[in-house]
C-alpha cells in the first residue's frame, strides 16, 4: 500500500517542489502507526536554507491537502535537504558540487580524491594531484563529498576555471565548413 501510495503522491509532491523552485531529490512514504510518514528531500543549485525548507514544506502540505482523496489518511510531513553524505549519482549533484573535494570510487581501479570542475553530459572534470581527469559518470561506483575545514587552494580553483573556460570555448566555436 505505501509503495502504491508513494507512486500516486510523487507527481503531486514533485510539482509543488518544482513550483517552489527546487528539485525533488528523493521521496518516500512509510506507514507510521495509523499515520503515513511522507519524507521529501529537496535540493537546489544554491543549496536549501531553513527558510526555504519551511516554504517548500508549506507548498507540499498545501498540495497534499488539496489532494487529500489520494492520501486518504492522517500524515506527517518531513521536508529536508540532502546531507553531505549523499552520494553524487546525477549530473546535477556533480554540478552543484563544483569546486568541492570528493572521494571517487570507480567501478574499476583505486579510489581517489579530487576537486570537482565542469560537469558535462556524460562526464565530469576532476582535479586530482594537480592534473585534470575526465571521469565518466558510468565509471563511478560511488562518489561523496569530503568535508573541508579550510578554503580550497586558489591555484586549484583557477586551474578548474581555466579548464571550464577552455571547454566552453571548444564547444561554442563555429565549425569551419568544408570547401
Amino acid at each position: 500500500m505505501p509503495n502504491d501510495l508513494a507512486s500516486r503522491l510523487e507527481p503531486i509532491v514533485a510539482e509543488a517542489v518544482k513550483a517552489a523552485g527546487f528539485d525533488l531529490d528523493s521521496f518516500e512514504v512509510q506507514q507510521a502507526g495509523r499515520r503515513q510518514l511522507v519524507k521529501v528531500v529537496v535540493d537546489g543549485d544554491d543549496g536549501v536554507g531553513l527558510d526555504e525548507v519551511a516554504n517548500v514544506s508549506r507548498a507540499v502540505s498545501a498540495a497534499l491537502d488539496e489532494n487529500e482523496h489520494v492520501i486518504a489518511s492522517a500524515y506527517t510531513l518531513e521536508v529536508t535537504s540532502p546531507g553531505l553524505d549523499r552520494p553524487l549519482t546525477l549530473r546535477r549533484h556533480w554540478r552543484r558540487a563544483k569546486f568541492r573535494l570528493v572521494k571517487v570510487t570507480p567501478a574499476e581501479g583505486a579510489a581517489f580524491i579530487g576537486r570537482v570542475g565542469h560537469a558535462g553530459e556524460k562526464s565530469v572534470r576532476v582535479l586530482v594531484d594537480g592534473e585534470i581527469r575526465d571521469v565518466g559518470y558510468a565509471s563511478v561506483a560511488k562518489a561523496v563529498i569530503e568535508i573541508e575545514f579550510k578554503q580550497p587552494p586558489a591555484e586549484d580553483l583557477k586551474l578548474l576555471e581555466t579548464d571550464a573556460s577552455a571547454l566552453n570555448a571548444a564547444t561554442t566555436e563555429p565549425k569551419e565548413e568544408p570547401k
